[in-house]
């Protein structure tokens, strides 16, 4: 087996956007966090979504794999709803086994790790391919292996999470994600809890999956990186995209106020 990822990584089944946001609401009480979020991402792109702290970014991308409910609008994944199913103009959530196994072929990272302490990088990486897909246990470690490869961590398949450094429990992170072959890959600042020096390692292997075609959804405030790899920028504000578009519109000359006072913030 090649240490390599395929340039396609997963098999979609759809033909327009990977995803699609429509109008989408999302309340925590009275507390109206996403006001009509329109976002479209196509298969093979990297769409960086930058903005203050609470303008809803991390809530939308939590909602994109359903692990927040919406309130109204259409929300799509690879030409499927997320979450629901429609009959008639109304929206009925789908039984959580059906939820799950959606959810099971979009990869998140998040800005903790999430790493199981009692266990090796490996047995993290290989516990949900054997226990949701199926696979056996030896072609799970075979593609841990790989993984690890991937990320540079070859030799450190049989470390426990405290022996590793934040940027190394990362990148064994998406190696986990990475080891559901998902269509979709979702960032959540992945870099915010990382000491500054092992930021790189970890954009790094984020610049590869890029190269190699996989659509990213990244939640960031690495602008370098927004700069260098998105193929769109994304700038919310206040629950709703108050400007998109290339990086060199966005970053270089934003059309809006807001959008140029918070670049000069994080410069």
């Amino acid at each position: 087996m090649s240490d390599s990822l395929p340039k396609l990584p997963a098999v979609t089944k759809g033909t327009g956007p990977m995803v699609k946001a429509e109008a989408l609401h999302k309340r925590y009480g009275s507390l109206e966090v996403l006001r009509g979020v329109d976002l479209e991402v196509q298969r093979g792109e990297v769409v960086c979504v930058l903005g203050p702290s609470g303008c809803g970014k991390s809530t939308f991308l939590r909602c994109v794999n359903h692990l927040e409910p919406i309130n109204s609008g259409r929300l799509w994944v690879d030409g499927e709803l997320v979450g629901y199913t429609q009959r008639g103009d109304r929206l009925h959530q789908l039984p959580e086994r059906e939820i799950a196994a959606s959810r099971s072929a979009i990869g998140m990272v998040f800005q903790r790790f999430n790493l199981f302490p009692h266990m090796t990088a490996e047995q993290n990486i290989t516990l949900a391919p054997i226990k949701v897909l199926g696979i056996s246990r030896d072609e799970a470690r075979e593609r841990a292996r790989v993984l690890l490869n991937r990320v540079g961590l070859g030799d450190r398949g049989g470390s426990y999470p405290a022996q590793l450094s934040g940027g190394q429990q990362q990148r064994v992170a998406i190696a986990r994600a990475l080891a559901m072959e998902p269509k979709l890959m979702l960032f959540d600042e992945p870099t915010s809890a990382l000491d500054p020096e092992l930021v790189g390692e970890v954009l790094d292997v984020m610049r590869g999956l890029a190269a190699d075609g996989m659509t990213m959804l990244v939640v960031t405030h690495e602008i370098a990186f927004a700069r260098n790899v998105a193929d769109t920028v994304v700038f919310m504000d206040a629950g709703v995209i108050a400007e998109s578009g290339p990086p060199s519109n966005v970053l270089d000359n934003p059309q809006l106020a807001r959008t140029k006072a918070f670049l000069r913030e994080v410069s």
